[in-house]
């Protein structure tokens, strides 16, 4: 029952990262994990900004753009200001959602403004 979910999650972030590429989106990296803090499910980077891009789909009827929570917002800012220290990177970043709602793709920059 659990293998369900994770595979619907590889395949959005699989239709993410096809979407951001279309977009013009250089894709760095998938599923980064730091350590004590958390996960960033894509890391790419486009007219040099760096962009930490949480994936949220849903084929329910409830919005998985709900699911894009502060507890989760700090989680993300957290890892991306240690992926930035680990990579020795001072650059302009975003932290930013893209919500698939059955096979559709919106994306949201700066969420956290």
């Amino acid at each position: 029952m659990r293998e369900l979910p994770k595979t619907y999650g590889d395949e959005s972030e699989t239709l993410a990262t096809h979407f951001l590429e279309q977009e013009g989106f250089l894709i760095i990296e998938r599923n980064y994990f730091a350590r004590k803090l958390g996960e960033i499910d894509i890391i790419a980077s486009r007219d040099d900004v760096l962009h930490f891009i949480e994936v949220k789909s849903g084929k329910m009827d409830f919005d998985p753009v709900y699911n894009v929570t502060p507890s989760k917002l700090r989680k993300i800012i957290n890892s991306a200001h240690y992926y930035m220290k680990t990579k020795n990177l001072d650059v302009t970043f975003s932290i930013d959602a893209l919500i698939i709602r059955h096979n559709e793709v919106e994306f949201l920059e700066n969420v956290t403004l």
